[in-house]
């Protein structure tokens, strides 16, 4: 697990599965942004990226579910 996923795992007190599975999926679309960010070359690509953080966690907590 990289720093990223460990800080954000790490940065509140689990209160249930949902908010646990949350920071997980915050963490890995926050891994998939920094993976990205070396090819970024455009002024505010990156900024762009960050705003859709939310949209990114949601899809993959949609595409972890079990149903």
């Amino acid at each position: 697990m990289s720093a990223i996923s460990e800080n954000v795992i790490g940065a509140s007190l689990d209160r249930n599965n949902k908010q646990v599975y949350r920071k997980y999926a915050v963490a890995a679309a926050l891994e998939v942004i920094a993976a990205r960010a070396p090819a970024m070359t455009a002024n505010g690509q990156l900024e762009s990226e960050m705003q859709k953080l939310s949209e990114y966690a949601d899809l993959i907590e949609a595409a972890l579910a079990v149903e």
